[in-house]
């Protein structure tokens, strides 16, 4: 069975030395797991017996496309009105614990390993009636239209239903878990699950226009950021920026996995702020 790592909070003790790798850059940012604290966590409205880690929003010098937030509901918690905005898409990921979803008048258990696609205006509402927290990823972006292409339909998965589809040349130490189709340009985003077998790598510095956000679920890595090499393990939050020059080594004796945010699949805005 798959492993997801999981924030539960606390605090650590007044004797920790406050060196941590933490970073923030005009390139990247890290969140390492020991800043998810109790005293970082955010209420949101319409949400019963919750609280977040907002973990990405647009910002300028931040993330331009997407927020993330990684989501704790109590038992009996959850929301009947949880998504605010109507031109919103979203993804749902759990890492642990078991809630029901009701989408478009459907419900669906969820349980770890649970993918759900939000289509824009998607009816939707979340419920944990397990009686242990239900943790979670939720990722939003504006979905943007296309005139003469139907927008994507909601759907609910899991990441056991999914083979991971192997790099090219790679046999298999570098793979990719998929829930739509690359070529179905309906979708603006990808949130991906990837997988390197420990020694894997990506041999080359990655230089492209995809806007990136990665949770590490499983293991650890050495990642290159622009110029820096960083090391990341189970936790970890990484942010690159469009361009950011990025590759990894997999260490240790699991794989390495994290679950993988990028927009896709549209033309470059021309103007500033368009």
């Amino acid at each position: 069975m798959s492993q997801y790592y999981t924030p539960k909070g606390g605090l650590p003790p007044q004797t920790q030395l406050l060196t941590d790798r933490a970073k923030f850059t005009d390139a990247y940012a890290v969140i390492p797991k020991g800043v998810f604290s109790d005293i970082v966590t955010s209420n949101l409205p319409h949400w019963d017996n919750t609280r977040a880690w907002i973990i990405a929003r647009p910002l300028s010098g931040f993330a331009e496309t997407f927020a993330q937030y990684v989501m704790e509901v109590a038992p009996g918690g959850g929301s009947t009105r949880p998504e605010p905005d109507p031109s919103a898409e979203g993804v749902l990921f759990v890492t642990e614990g078991e809630g029901t979803l009701t989408l478009d008048g459907e419900q669906h258990k969820l349980g770890v390993g649970s993918y759900a696609y939000l289509a824009v205006e998607a009816d939707w509402q979340l419920a944990n009636d397990s009686d242990a927290p239900l943790r979670f990823h939720w990722i939003r972006k504006a979905y943007e239209t296309v005139d003469g292409i139907d927008a994507p339909t909601s759907f609910v998965t899991n990441e056991n239903d999914h083979d991971p589809i192997p790099m090219p040349d790679t046999d298999g130490a570098w793979a990719t878990t998929r829930f739509v189709d690359p070529s179905d340009v309906a979708h603006d985003m990808h949130v991906n699950i990837v997988t390197f077998q420990p020694g894997g790598v990506i041999p080359f510095a990655e230089t492209h226009v995809m806007e990136h956000g990665l949770y590490v679920l499983q293991g650890k890595a050495v990642y290159r950021l622009n110029e820096d090499w960083v090391e990341v393990e189970a936790g970890d939050f990484m942010w690159l920026r469009a361009f950011c020059p990025q590759a990894c080594y997999a260490g240790g004796p699991e794989p390495f996995r994290y679950l993988l945010y990028k927009d896709v699949n549209r033309h470059m805005k021309l103007k500033l702020g368009a």
